[in-house]
């Protein structure tokens, strides 16, 4: 009779582990991984799907050692990642979940409305150091970062310090609702986000990658017509052994359904 009753627990614990899973990563895909999951659940009643940040290195690192199901990443896995993956016998596939445009936000109260893509750069890698030398009060600047795990930290320093290094003692935050309330509460602040956590606590900057020539500003609409420049994809990553447990979900996220969600929560689709 016991061990009748230890099968049918261990078995319990097979459909449990069968139907739960778990994502980890990008704190960018965050906000748009817990509605997808959230609506997936819905639809799916036997399904539990655990959605957690801590930024892309975290989530690539969880999925190498197996404490992730899925890896939310806003930027590609890198060599020395696939390396330890294959190091431990497995293979990861990539799919693009959506697109981000990466958004510079000040303090509400800064007058400066235009940066270019120099300008940028040269705050953020300490050589413009007050706001009147781009056009604004006489106030000292105070630039903040994510964090270096981060996939955002990254891009931004591909994209816009073209890989200079950031200043040095730069403001980490260890999330990006982190540096919306620092901007928010600091005068002379300026950080970036993904464009889903924009909100009326910050001003989004129109940005120039013509030295001038045109400013966009950060929307959805103009990162799909490519008239904005600071614009990524945003990924998922599974093991290729998993890919049976966990492609109904990814299959949802890419449905007609799942990318309505991705336009609700303020990302572009991929098509």
């Amino acid at each position: 009779m016991k061990k009748i009753i230890l099968i049918t627990i261990a078995l319990a614990g097979v459909i449990f582990s069968a139907n739960a899973q778990k994502i980890k990563g990008s704190d960018t895909v965050l906000p748009l991984s817990q509605k997808e999951a959230e609506s997936y659940m819905k639809a799916n009643p036997s399904q539990t799907i655990t959605v957690t940040g801590g930024g892309s290195g975290v989530g690539i690192a969880a999925l190498i050692e197996g404490t992730t199901d899925i890896a939310q990443a806003s930027r590609k896995i890198k060599f020395d990642e696939k390396q330890k993956l294959q190091e431990g016998g497995k293979t990861a596939k990539e799919v693009v979940i959506a697109y981000d445009a990466l958004a510079i936000v000040v303090n509400p109260s800064n007058k400066v409305t235009d940066l270019t893509r120099e300008q940028l750069e040269g705050i953020f890698t300490g050589k413009i150091k007050r706001w009147k030398e781009v056009g604004g009060d006489d106030l000292k600047i105070v630039p903040y970062s994510r964090e270096t795990s981060s996939g955002t930290y990254e891009f931004f320093k591909e994209s816009v310090l073209k890989n200079k290094n950031y200043l040095n003692g730069i403001m980490s935050m260890p999330a990006t609702g982190s540096i919306i309330q620092s901007v928010s509460q600091t005068k002379g602040a300026i950080g970036y986000v993904g464009l889903a956590y924009l909100n009326k606590d910050v001003k989004a900057i129109h940005v120039s990658y013509d030295k001038g020539a045109t400013y966009t500003d950060p929307s959805a609409a103009n990162a799909k017509n490519k008239t904005y420049p600071i614009v990524r994809p945003l990924y998922f990553y599974y093991i290729t052994a998993s890919e049976k447990a966990v492609k109904p979900f990814i299959d949802y996220v890419l449905s007609e359904k799942g990318q309505k969600i991705v336009s609700e929560v303020g990302f572009i689709t991929i098509k």
